[in-house]
């Protein structure tokens, strides 16, 4: 599941997204606040176009919980706390609960004392970084929110195998440009001798970026810890998270930092797009346009996207809101 706007497909108003995955995650027996609280962050990553990491991740979701394997009513709490910075226990459950409790705080204490930082443990996967580091930048704060999930590392694989998925965002508070978020996982090269003989740097680079998430979002957040480990854990328990905001007040005025950042992105999507582009932009910018015309128009969901989440409905016995949208279909022109 790519992040390109599906060449062809049906467009679903949000609304009607979010009801069916409040839906599915009932059925998977979820409360109703926790289903609409996970509903809410999924609709949401799919109004920004990345599509990988919102309602397509449904199916794995309700299938983790229907097998047991992850808490349906966990107990979310602060093990460790200083002035500024906190561990969050997942209590086996998903990410989305400690990890939007933590950088809510994190926000919130950054804005206080400048700078603020959490890790969270014992939970499974947290959905897409950007929705954490968003929350941070909302609150006029740099935002960084990095993951990794627990993984061997077999002694005769590659060393490129550190980097796997773990994802970072930054994002930093906008004026009236599109706002700079990076949200990116640390896989970007696939692996062959060839190619690592003609760019060798840009491997490293991207080892380099991998492993930094990893220690940060894995080892630090105490996910290899044995307690959160099958047999001793009764649940998943594989991901953990870095979250970290730093007050741009702290640093000089906030509406000064906006004026320079939309000085910055303004020139820098004035520049030549990259070949095959029609114009440039920074990253974090094409999901804020997108989150503008999806909210207008329906989300695109593709044919794939369509047949995931209806064969889930069919299973559980869900209604699905498609036939009502079938007049939106579009092709490729």
């Amino acid at each position: 599941m790519g992040n390109t706007p599906p060449a062809e497909g049906i467009r679903v108003p949000a609304a009607a997204l979010h009801q069916l995955a409040a839906d599915f995650f009932q059925k998977a027996g979820t409360n109703s606040a926790d289903a609409q609280f996970l509903a809410d962050l999924l609709t949401a990553t799919d109004l920004r176009g990345v599509n990988s990491h919102g309602t397509w991740q449904l199916p794995g979701y309700v299938h983790m919980m229907l097998e047991g394997r992850v808490n349906l009513r966990p107990n979310i709490k602060v093990t460790s706390s200083t002035t500024t910075a906190r561990v969050y226990d997942g209590d086996g459950g998903m990410g989305h609960f400690p990890c939007h409790q933590a950088m809510t705080w994190v926000a919130e204490t950054a804005a206080e004392y400048g700078t603020a930082a959490a890790t969270t443990r014992n939970h499974f996967h947290f959905g897409s970084a950007g929705k954490y580091s968003r929350i941070a930048a909302a609150a006029g704060c740099v935002g960084i929110a990095i993951s990794s999930h627990r993984y061997d590392l077999p002694s005769e694989s590659i060393v490129k195998g550190v980097n796997a998925t773990s994802p970072i965002s930054i994002a930093f508070p906008n004026g009236e440009q599109p706002p700079l978020v990076l949200d990116m996982g640390a896989h970007m090269l696939p692996w062959g001798e060839e190619l690592f003989a003609q760019i060798p740097f840009a491997f490293f680079k991207e080892l380099g970026i991998g492993a930094v998430n990893r220690a940060l979002g894995g080892v630090l957040a105490g996910i290899y810890l044995p307690q959160f480990i099958p047999p001793a854990s009764p649940w998943e328990s594989n991901q953990g998270s870095f979250l970290a905001a730093f007050d741009v007040r702290a640093f000089m005025p906030l509406a000064e930092f906006q004026a320079q950042m939309d000085a910055f992105v303004a020139a820098a999507r004035n520049m030549r797009p990259f070949p095959g582009l029609d114009r440039a932009e920074l990253p974090g910018n094409l999901e804020w346009q997108r989150e503008r015309e999806y909210a207008r128009d329906g989300v695109p969901i593709s044919l794939q996207h369509q047949q995931h989440l209806q064969e889930l409905a069919d299973e559980l016995g869900v209604t699905t809101p498609f036939a009502s949208y079938e007049h939106t279909r579009f092709t490729a022109q």
